[in-house]
C-alpha cells in the first residue's frame, strides 16, 4: 500500500504498522481522534476516486502513500479495539462483516446480471453502477429483516436502514481507493501473500473503510464510549 518498491523497505514499514497498531492498546484517548481521521480522510478519499487519475498527483510518492496507508489501517485497528469492549462486541464485529459481505455478493450477481454503467471506469472497469444497487438492496433487506426480527421501533428502524446504507457506500469507496492504487501502480494485487486471492488488502479493504464508520454512527447512536 504504501507504494515502495524496495522489499527491505516493504518489511520495515509492516514493521511500523505492527508497533503502531500494538501501541494502541496502551493509548485509548487516541480513539476519537483517529476515528475523526477516518472519517476525514474517506471523504478525501471518495473526491480522489472520482478525480482519479488527476488525482493521483496529490498523493502519487512515496510519502503520502505511506501516510494514507496509516490513515487506513490505524483507524479501522482502533475502531476494531472499540468494538471489542462494548457490549456485544463480537456480534457488533460480525454484524458489520456480514452487511459488507453480503453487499459484495449482492453487487457481485447484479453487476454480472444486470450491470451496464460502469461506476468508476478509471479505476476499477468491472464495477458498475447496477451492482453498487444490488449491493446496496441486500444489504439493506438484510437490515430490515434483523430490526423487524428483533422488533425495533419505526424510527430505528429507518436509522438503521440510513446507518447500513452509508456503511455499505463508504465500502464501496473503500474498494475502489484500493483498487485505484493499484491501477496507479500498475499491479493487479496488492501482494502475493495469499495465492489466488492476492493480499491481505485485497481481502480487507472494504471493512477498513466499514469499520470505523460503523462505530462512529454507534457512538452517535448511544451505543459505546469512545
Amino acid at each position: 500500500m504504501a507504494g515502495f518498491t524496495s522489499q527491505p523497505v516493504r518489511v520495515g514499514y509492516a514493521a511500523l504498522v505492527v508497533i503502531l497498531l500494538g501501541l494502541l492498546y496502551q493509548l485509548p484517548g487516541l480513539a476519537p481522534w483517529l476515528l475523526a481521521v477516518a472519517v476525514l480522510w474517506w471523504m478525501a478519499a471518495t473526491y480522489l476516486v472520482l478525480t482519479y487519475p488527476q488525482s493521483s498527483r496529490l498523493w502519487g510518492g512515496a510519502g503520502g502513500s505511506l501516510l494514507i496507508g496509516l490513515a487506513i489501517l490505524l483507524p479501522s485497528w482502533q475502531a476494531l479495539i472499540l468494538l471489542k469492549q462494548w457490549e456485544l462486541g463480537n456480534w457488533l464485529i460480525l454484524a458489520v462483516m456480514i452487511l459488507v459481505w453480503a453487499a459484495d455478493i449482492g453487487a457481485y450477481f447484479s453487476g454480472k446480471t444486470f450491470g451496464k454503467r460502469k461506476l468508476a471506469p478509471q479505476v476499477s472497469p468491472g464495477k458498475s453502477w447496477e451492482g453498487l444497487i444490488g449491493g446496496l438492496l441486500t444489504s439493506l433487506v438484510i437490515t430490515l429483516v434483523v430490526g423487524v426480527y428483533r422488533g425495533w421501533s419505526a424510527r430505528e428502524l429507518i436509522l438503521a436502514l440510513l446507518g447500513a446504507a452509508l456503511v455499505v457506500a463508504i465500502s464501496v469507496i473503500g474498494d475502489l481507493t484500493e483498487s485505484m492504487f493499484k491501477r496507479s501502480s500498475g499491479i493487479k494485487d496488492s501482494s502475493q501473500l495469499l495465492p489466488g486471492h492476492g493480499g491481505v488488502m485485497d481481502r480487507i479493504d472494504s471493512l477498513t473503510a466499514a469499520i470505523p464508520v460503523f462505530v462512529v454512527l454507534l457512538w452517535l447512536a448511544g451505543w459505546g464510549a469512545l
